[in-house]
């Protein structure tokens, strides 16, 4: 029985890992492409998760900014689109390689980020959010104007990119966003988990009592302000490959609002939490809501869709999806508890320690 039961817990004590999560999850997306190629699922729902897996990356970010440091930030369309800019010019007229694409399309926007981060993070609550407001819709108008970098309000045309000698299709640029997700989530978690993290927690908590205790709030705030740019721009890098255009109308307001509702219905302080916040917020607009026949033909249902499941969530589940699978998951094992100990002859086994806040 002894032996039965070693090998048990040690495979729970492995999936309980939060990289072994991550890659399994990572390995089921994986099978998408192949499922859409044998023609089970159409190749415009492949699209549309696609698009959500890039959010993901974005709200991943912002969840950083948001749920950890406790800053609102109102200039991540702009940041993205920048990226997505960036990574543009760098291979149609630079005729530079993917990489240096997607390096300068973290590392411009984050030089930026960090420059106006060193003068708006000075600022606090609504003035802070007013203040990267103002940077994404000066970033907006230069996308507009700037014709010779952006393509002006005609947009800017891009391909398919080629990775080690392949040129990839809608697919492999589908497998690399998996990778480059999946690998978000692990540096995240560790982030978290680390020095940074803690610090983050005590500054989001109390602001004296971080500084009290020699949490430098300046540094601690520019490093999260990077961190959520770096992200925006690689996610806008891979919204350009995968899209192969971009426009400026894309990167409005309503697209940073519904990157931090993203991350409030997911939960704050969670990464699988962010990930099913951008499913709901935008896959199940584009692949439900606007299928259905009468609900279909609203104008503007995503907006509408949004905003009640955030007044939703607000109001009966604060702490986003991740707490009502909490909660979910609490009943279950408090009926299977009862069951147990209903049986004759048995016990319920000790409840085991709840988990720390910060999950994956």
């Amino acid at each position: 029985m002894t032996a039965t039961i070693k090998p048990q817990k040690a495979i729970q004590a492995v999936l309980k890992n939060a990289h072994v999560q991550f890659l399994v999850f990572g390995g089921l997306l994986l099978l998408l492409p192949v499922i859409a190629e044998s023609g089970i699922m159409k190749m415009s729902t492949l699209e549309t998760l696609g698009f959500v897996l890039i959010y993901s990356i974005v709200s991943i970010g912002m969840n950083l900014l948001l749920g950890y440091s406790g800053l609102v930030s109102l200039g991540t369309a702009g940041f993205m689109g920048l990226g997505a800019y960036l990574a543009a010019y760098t291979v149609e007229n630079l005729s530079l390689s993917f990489w240096v694409a997607v390096f300068a399309a973290m590392v411009i926007p984050t030089a930026i980020g960090l420059a106006v981060g060193a003068i708006s993070l000075r600022l606090r609550n609504i003035y802070l959010a007013i203040a990267t407001l103002c940077i994404s819709e000066i970033l907006m108008k230069t996308f507009e104007q700037l014709d010779w970098f952006t393509g002006g309000t005609a947009g800017k045309q891009s391909q398919y990119p080629t990775i080690f000698g392949d040129k990839l299709d809608r697919g492999g640029v589908f497998v690399v966003i998996v990778v480059v997700l999946v690998l978000i989530m692990m540096l995240t978690h560790n982030i978290v988990n680390g020095q940074m993290g803690r610090a983050l927690h005590a500054m989001r908590s109390s602001e004296v009592a971080a500084q009290a205790m020699g949490v430098n709030l300046v540094k601690y705030k520019l490093v999260a302000f990077a961190l959520a740019t770096a992200y925006a721009g690689l996610g806008g890098g891979l919204y350009l490959f995968f899209l192969k255009s971009s426009y400026p109308s894309t990167w409005s307001l309503m697209l940073s609002l519904n990157v931090i509702a993203m991350v409030v219905v997911g939960g704050l302080r969670s990464i699988f939490g962010t990930v099913a916040g951008a499913v709901i917020i935008w896959g199940v607009p584009e692949l439900v809501l606007k299928k259905l026949p009468v609900i279909g033909s609203i104008s503007g249902l995503p907006y509408i869709f949004s905003g009640i499941l955030i007044i939703v969530v607000i109001m009966f589940f604060p702490r986003g999806l991740k707490g009502l699978f909490d909660i979910i998951v609490d009943r279950i094992r408090r009926l299977s508890k009862k069951k147990v100990s209903a049986v004759p002859g048995k016990s319920a086994d000790t409840t085991e320690p709840t988990e720390p806040e910060v999950q994956p």
